[in-house]
This record gives structure tokens, C-alpha cells and sequence, in this order.
């Protein structure tokens, strides 16, 4: 993340509603990682184009994931569909997005 960019990595500075934001503030998430800045600022990921990335397990890729979509559905109004791999991660993603 470039120098000038770098309030990027804060969660508060993606334009999401503050109840989101409390949420995750809640959980101890703030900030994000670079690499997780980055995928969101690539072309036009943000406005639905694709993205593959690839990180080891537990290094934040739902978080990625999450606000692209959290984003997505807010300013779309359109419904997004999630794939996890294991029921308990769905039911984990569905209490905590509801």
C-alpha cells in the first residue's frame, strides 16, 4: 500500500455503515493487513470484477472476502451468495453476518 494510501488499511476508511464497523471493532478487528488493502484496491475489484488470491489458512482471507461482499450487497441492494467449505464455518459466517 502506497505511502499516501496507507489510512486504507483501516476498516473506517471503506465507506461501511457504522453498525459493520462496531461489529468488527467488537471482534478486535480495526485494520487489515497490507495484502488485504491491495486485493481491494486491484482494478475494479470493488465494483465486480473477479479476484483470485491465495493466502495460508488463517492469514485473513474471509476478511477479504467479506467486505467485498458486505460492500456489494450495501451499495447494489442485490442479494450475494457465500460458499464455505465446512458447515460449521457456514453456520459460524451466518450468525455473524446476520
Amino acid at each position: 500500500v502506497p505511502e499516501d494510501q496507507a489510512d486504507k488499511l483501516l476498516l473506517a476508511s471503506w465507506g461501511l455503515p457504522k453498525a459493520i464497523l462496531e461489529k468488527y471493532h467488537s471482534l478486535g478487528v480495526v485494520q487489515m493487513f497490507e495484502w488485504q488493502a491491495e486485493c481491494l484496491m486491484l482494478g475494479q475489484v470493488l465494483e465486480g470484477k473477479n479476484l483470485v488470491y491465495s493466502a495460508p489458512t488463517s492469514s485473513g482471507k474471509t476478511l477479504v472476502a467479506e467486505l467485498l461482499i458486505l460492500k456489494r450487497v450495501l451499495e447494489t441492494r442485490k442479494k450475494a451468495l457465500l460458499i464455505l467449505p465446512f458447515v460449521s464455518v457456514a453456520k459460524e459466517k451466518k450468525c455473524y453476518l446476520q
